[in-house]
């Protein structure tokens, strides 16, 4: 007898019921405050009890759990979430089973690089790295990238920050060679990305400096362009180096937070690697990144 096949979608649907059923089998009803008598048949919380306090009805439930076609709404989901007491990566797990997108809470914690992450960033000792934070302030480099853009160690608050150095720092003016196109390709990619965040007060007091500090950025701002470019070459004009070339690539760091690794490696182009090189071999030994 030939096995019985499902489809992507039926598949997804049995997963997402035994998911919900494996979450409900581990909660005992004291931890949820409900009081046991006799002895319960049902390891675990029953449907009903999880259908009650999600505010759902039980049928609609039991029709989740064993994967009929039922679509729970984002509100739905949230509300199963909190009934069965599901972590960060549980409820993730759920929505994407459901087909549904998560609504992000984006709270404005700390921004912290850990130890592995830095170990990383100083191991790239030819490729210039940094990694920047949720409103693109460098919170990390490694001595390639001071060799190449300059001591961020030498900057304070907003002054290290990707937009407000490429709008609003002469040097990187003077650094970027394709100034124009680039710096329009940052505000788009920013505002894509800032979208997540409308309405905080560091990326709004960002902002507004910038509509302040520079003519460009108060001109194309209103425009509202977004882009997202993860990859692509950057040539530099270094006031002792010379022309180099990079291609640079932007990681995301797989911690929950918004933060990105950026990393350029040096072209043969320009003789890059070479000049790299000599920049490195031309640093103070006692230079360290932060």
């Amino acid at each position: 007898m030939d096995a019985v096949t499902h489809s992507p979608e039926d598949s997804r649907r049995r997963e997402l019921g035994a998911f919900l059923r494996s979450r409900r089998e581990r909660l005992s009803p004291a931890d949820i405050g409900i009081a046991t008598g006799a002895r319960r048949r049902t390891p675990g919380l029953r449907r009903e009890e999880v259908a009650m306090i999600a505010g759902v009805g039980t049928t609609w439930y039991t029709w989740l759990e064993q994967g009929r076609d039922v679509r729970p709404s984002v509100e739905v989901l949230t509300a199963l979430c909190e009934a069965l007491r599901l972590d960060a990566v549980e409820k993730r797990h759920l929505f994407i089973l459901a087909g549904r997108q998560q609504p992000e809470r984006r709270v404005a914690a700390p921004e912290k690089v850990d130890g592995p992450l830095l170990h990383m960033l100083q191991s790239l000792v030819l490729q210039p790295a940094y990694v920047v934070g949720r409103r693109w302030d460098v919170l990390a480099w490694n001595d390639a990238a001071a060799a190449v853009f300059g001591d961020y160690g030498l900057l304070e608050g907003d002054a290290r920050n990707i937009v407000h150095l490429v709008f609003a720092s002469p040097h990187h003016r003077r650094l970027l060679v394709d100034w124009e196109e680039l710096a329009r390709v940052v505000l788009a990619s920013f505002r894509a990305e800032s979208a997540k965040y409308v309405g905080d007060p560091d990326f709004e007091r960002l902002i507004a400096l910038m509509m302040r500090s520079s003519p460009e950025f108060h001109d194309w701002w209103p425009r509202r362009d977004v882009a997202r470019r993860l990859t692509g070459v950057k040539h530099v004009r270094h006031p002792t180096a010379g022309a180099m070339a990079f291609e640079h690539m932007s990681l995301s760091i797989d911690d929950g937070s918004d933060m990105r690794l950026i990393v350029y490696t040096p072209l043969a182009e320009q003789n890059s690697i070479a000049k790299l090189k000599k920049l490195l071999e031309a640093q103070p030994v006692e230079r360290r990144s932060a």
